[in-house]
């Protein structure tokens, strides 16, 4: 079991940890609930530095992202980054990740932390145009500073005016007494923010100072079951859950990261499935009547046939009602349809509704 740099301040907080992606990590400190709307209504800080960083230089680095991503690398600019995926050949998903142009022929790929080595090896073995590869993934820490007063706590600690960086951009920069740190408007969470990347003999510093800047705004350290709530009432993707090696990207609502103006892994057999048109697709829904959703159950239309199954569930915190995702049958993927979700052998009704859950007020 790994650690990041952080864990020893997580222990003596006196967080909860469980083994998540082969690193001992914080999923609560004072319970998801409390948690969920600290980062709704204030701001929290996740240690998410399990998450793995590659760096891709070189004047072919282009070539190759545009290659094994499904979305079109080639319209970002220095200091912008970009939502995508990496199709696999028999159209599922290898992983989703993001990528962040630092400048001309220097971009780093963000991936999830279960999939690092698998992620590298994809990569890897598509790279025949030479591209120079560095996985950064154990040299880097990672804080997301999540919440409507992330950018007014946060702004002492950087000569960086945070409120001019637009979402899915990011600038390099000094923050909390370090240089050439990158700050980045992303986060999975819906209610704005920042994430931070750094060394890992930085980021000790980095948390103290964030948390001596954001005391007087209520700040507060939050673990991954909150950061599991956040970003499912935002519809959010989940790898593993919602996406995976069997899921297509068209199925899951990610048409809009796949760009056929290119080639890239599979795109034929993609833009074939998006001309005839997909059989399954990932919908967001809410129960009408008590129960909570969880990985796996099954979905039933009203006579009982399978016609799906839930992909992510929970009791929404910020909505104060049952909520999840999963793929059913095309007929049934419009809003307002009636599905049934089957917990302890009873169904339980349902409604598909749009998403995300959450709207901010």
């Amino acid at each position: 079991m790994k650690n990041t740099a952080l864990t020893h301040i997580h222990e003596g907080l006196g967080a909860k940890m469980v083994p998540f992606a082969g690193y001992n990590m914080p999923v609560s400190y004072e319970g998801v609930n409390a948690e969920h709307e600290t980062v709704r209504n204030g701001v929290g800080v996740f240690d998410v530095s399990h998450m793995g960083e590659f760096l891709i230089s070189g004047e072919n680095a282009l070539a190759l992202i545009q290659k094994v991503t499904s979305n079109d690398a080639s319209t970002l600019e220095n200091g912008k980054a970009q939502y995508s995926c990496l199709p696999n050949n028999d159209g599922g998903i290898v992983d989703d990740l993001i990528v962040y142009k630092i400048k001309d022929e220097q971009y780093l790929l963000v991936v999830n932390a279960s999939n690092i080595d698998k992620d590298w090896d994809w990569i890897s073995s598509h790279n025949t145009f030479g591209a120079e590869m560095k996985n950064l993934s154990d040299d880097y820490s990672l804080l997301a500073i999540q919440g409507p007063k992330a950018v007014e706590a946060m702004q002492s600690l950087t000569s960086v005016d945070l409120s001019a960086i637009k979402y899915y951009h990011f600038e390099v920069a000094d923050f909390a007494g370090i240089e050439n740190v990158i700050i980045s408007a992303t986060g999975y969470t819906g209610s704005g923010g920042f994430e931070i990347y750094c060394k890992n003999s930085e980021v000790e510093q980095v948390w103290n100072k964030v948390f001596e800047a954001g005391a007087a705004f209520g700040i507060k350290p939050i673990g991954l079951a909150a950061r599991d709530t956040l970003r499912l009432e935002m519809g959010f993707c989940l790898y593993g859950n919602d996406i995976n090696d069997t899921t297509s990207p068209l199925e899951a609502g990610l048409g809009w990261i796949t760009k056929f103006t290119k080639e890239f892994t599979n795109s034929e057999n993609l833009k074939a499935q998006k001309e005839a048109g997909v059989s399954r697709k990932l919908v967001g829904f809410e129960l009408i009547d008590r129960g909570i959703p969880r990985h796996d159950y099954e979905i039933v239309d009203a006579e009982g046939n399978n016609i799906g199954i839930v992909t992510s569930g929970t009791q929404a915190p910020s909505l104060g009602k049952a909520i999840g995702m999963g793929y059913v049958k095309t007929e049934f993927a419009a809003a307002d349809s009636e599905i049934y979700i089957v917990i302890r052998d009873k169904k339980i009704a349902a409604k598909v509704v749009k998403m995300p859950f959450y709207k901010k007020a």
